[in-house]
């Protein structure tokens, strides 16, 4: 999955970029944290974690 396409999904139910790291970004929606990896592309079976874990 493109990294661009999994950030809009999170921006669109109220997630916002809370910190930039080395290697990965931090969004919150206030309650909960996730880190997102800086590729182009993430692995799959990763985006699909993240969709199911927070019900994107």
């Amino acid at each position: 999955m493109k990294r661009k396409n999994l950030i809009k999904m999170l921006e669109a139910k109220g997630w916002f970029l809370k910190e930039h790291g080395g290697k990965h970004d931090k969004y919150t929606n206030g309650e909960e944290t996730e880190m997102i990896p800086r590729h182009n592309e993430i692995n799959e079976l990763l985006a699909k974690s993240i969709i199911r874990r927070h019900k994107l």
